[in-house]
């Protein structure tokens, strides 16, 4: 047996502070071509303006960005024919990772069009909904929207109200979503509701709902301080009659909006970080450059303890997100994996944002500089799409095999 070690190279490449672990190594010509194109995207189209934007507290050019990411290929990315682009699910998650660097708001965008309303019509409608549907979300030129929370239901969507009859042969949807990221300027609805035909939420169904239907409303969700630059709203469904032809047949019960939701997660464990390096970015460019006591704050040791704890948990967190990215290419991803990434990854970029903000100082709450912006719109996607209790309880269950939901 020859004991002859691999052959090494000749001399090891350069520290990249921007990589320091070589996780780009992992990424090939293609995956890199689609992260370098988006972040150029970004840097050209949200970060000029998102601070007033975000200050403001509207997204007013919401339209003519989606037709900009359809034309990407970013709107239901990963997904197959109907004008899709087919990408990969790592693919996929350098995209989000780089429009969350701009903004979560841009990233929500993203994400509510393609991983939860393209993505219920893609895995669960029939092939004339695909058709009718799709190409014009992919394009950008329909936005959708996902109604699953209430206003009285959030983690516990089996209670919720919203509640569709059937009357002869149509169905009359009457109810309320809350919190509906890209409500009042989607085109398409896809709301589940109640049907009183299954037990303990097995009557669930969903169903497309043209937003001009008569009885059906979004009015917009105002005063928020998290999430600005980004259309939430409320839907309201009074006597909303739709064909029988509007319902998803591929599903019934809480398989259809959760599996959405598993989809949606996982782009936010690669999102996060996006938010958490834009931050991180920016703290090691001022440490770089503030003054105090005669020199460089970068250079003191509380600062640089600081960065290299920082450092450590971004690019941790990016890894793991890479790992899913992979897991989920090769069909082997569990929904309690997603639950571990968005609980770490979303928990960890809070961290690195409040941390950043300590080294910027006062500077860190001028929107002048991104940190403080992230730190808020973290504030809500630590919650969105599963409470940090909710991923903890997935994962306790999985550790345990015992159900402390109730």
């Amino acid at each position: 047996m020859s004991t002859t070690p691999p052959s090494k190279p000749s001399k090891l490449p350069p520290f990249d502070p921007a990589d320091p672990i070589g996780v780009d190594d992992l990424l090939g010509p293609e995956d890199l071509a689609i992260r370098d194109t988006v972040r150029a995207w970004a840097a050209d189209r949200v970060l000029p303006h998102i601070a007033e934007w975000y200050e403001n507290g509207e997204l007013p050019t919401i339209r003519e960005l989606a037709r900009e990411l359809g034309a990407l290929g970013a709107l239901g990315m990963s997904l197959e024919g109907y004008g899709c682009a087919g990408a990969t699910a790592v693919q996929y998650g350098l995209a989000c990772l780089e429009l969350e660097a701009a903004d979560s708001g841009i990233r929500s965008l993203v994400s509510v069009q393609g991983s939860l309303a393209m993505y219920a019509i893609h895995r669960f409608g029939s092939d004339e909904q695909k058709r009718q549907w799709l190409p014009g979300m992919a394009a950008g030129e329909i936005i959708g929207c996902f109604g699953l929370t209430e206003p009285d239901h959030g983690s516990d969507p089996a209670g919720m109200r919203t509640y569709a009859r059937r009357d002869g042969g149509d169905w009359v949807l009457e109810g309320r979503k809350m919190w509906i990221t890209n409500g009042s300027v989607a085109g398409v609805a896809v709301v589940w509701a109640q049907t009183g035909e299954g037990a303990n939420g097995t009557g669930i169904r969903g169903f497309l709902v043209p937003t001009d239907a008569p009885g059906f409303s979004a009015p917009e969700i105002r005063h928020k301080w998290s999430l600005r630059a980004s259309v939430t709203s409320e839907l309201v469904l009074d006597g909303v009659r739709l064909p029988a032809d509007a319902v998803l047949p591929g599903v019934t019960g809480l398989r259809g909006p959760l599996s959405c939701l598993s989809h949606a997660r996982y782009g936010i464990v690669w999102g996060a970080m996006g938010a958490a390096r834009a931050s991180f970015e920016a703290a090691v460019d001022y440490a770089r450059t503030r003054e105090q006591f005669g020199r460089p704050i970068g250079g003191f040791q509380l600062t640089q303890a600081k960065l290299a704890d920082m450092a450590l948990e971004l690019h941790k967190g990016i890894l793991l997100a890479h790992h899913l990215g992979r897991r989920m290419d090769a069909g082997t991803l569990r929904p309690e994996q997603v639950s571990f990434g968005k609980l770490n990854n979303v928990r960890e970029a809070i961290e690195i944002c409040r941390t950043s903000r300590t080294i910027l100082g006062a500077n860190g709450i001028s929107l002048e500089y991104p940190v403080m912006r992230h730190a808020t719109n973290l504030e809500s996607v630590l919650t969105y799409e599963g409470t940090v209790e909710m991923h903890q309880l997935v994962l306790g269950k999985a550790l345990t095999g015992l159900d402390a939901f109730r």
